[in-house]
């Protein structure tokens, strides 16, 4: 089993994800698959499109925790990769599976010429028009996933593989292939415990973030062969017991260790 994760750094990258999970026999999977693996957690399509695709005004960079989203978001990659070997094809995949040997990152991108003259063939837009449209594309999505991950998807440290599509998508995806099949990307013991602790660590967060009882409170978690560590702070020690309850209550959780420290809120905070 192995995961692939393409970033559309420029169009075409759906049919070279599409190549490589039929030459692979791996699923195929995008945006519709993410989308809807999201609502389980109760983020419907159109906030995800808020936080992944628009620019955030300067004053929604200090007022919106994005916190809760990318913890969601990993959770529901998380679900996603532990069905089986995929290829997914999208633009927020890259960040989502950290820690996780068996994950083959790829960003797939062009020169401007090439995603200009690909946009040309489909929009009634002069080249001046179509160049404008693609660099508020990538500031935006430049600016909207430094927020949610804190890095820049344009820098190639934060792949295992940059393919200039003017290859074309064949010679793309025989490259994708070749490496998937690599040992540096097999799966092994090691690499699929660190995706189990990852999905459970995700999950119970998101679990937390839920419960009307912990959604506020600012609490750490991680995970290790169903044993779950807790860390943060909480305001009474009867928080304490809730957060612990929750957690126990996951079907997938075996342990709990809680190393929170309960701190009262003073007067003033609760105003």
């Amino acid at each position: 089993m192995s995961v692939i994760v393409i970033y559309e750094g420029i169009a075409g990258a759906e049919d070279v994800a599409e190549r490589v999970a039929q030459s692979l026999d791996y699923q195929c999977v995008g945006r519709r698959e993410l989308v809807a693996t999201l609502e389980h957690y109760g983020i419907p399509r159109a906030k995800l499109d808020e936080i992944t695709e628009k620019e955030p005004h300067w004053w929604e960079q200090w007022l919106q925790d994005l916190r809760p989203y990318r913890i969601t978001l990993q959770a529901a990659m998380c679900e996603l990769a532990q069905a089986g070997s995929m290829v997914y094809h999208g633009h927020v995949g890259h960040e989502l599976l950290p820690g996780v040997g068996h994950v083959l990152k790829v960003l797939l991108t062009g020169s401007m010429e090439l995603r200009v003259a690909e946009l040309r063939s489909r929009l009634a837009l002069d080249e001046g028009a179509i160049r404008k449209q693609i660099e508020n594309i990538d500031r935006a999505r430049s600016r909207r996933l430094m927020s949610l991950f804190g890095h820049d998807w344009q820098d190639p440290a934060r792949y295992d593989l940059v393919l200039n599509l003017s290859m074309g998508a064949e010679a793309a995806s025989q490259v994708i292939s070749t490496t998937a099949r690599l040992a540096a990307f097999t799966e092994t013991p090691a690499s699929r415990q660190s995706l189990e602790d990852l999905a459970l660590a995700r999950k119970t967060q998101t679990t937390l973030l839920r419960s009307e009882l912990c959604r506020d409170l600012p609490i750490d978690v991680k995970a290790h062969n169903g044993m779950v560590t807790v860390s943060g702070m909480v305001s009474t020690p009867i928080a304490v017991d809730g957060v612990v309850d929750v957690i126990k209550a996951i079907p997938e959780v075996s342990e709990v260790t809680a190393n929170l420290v309960v701190v009262p809120r003073r007067h003033s905070d609760i105003e």
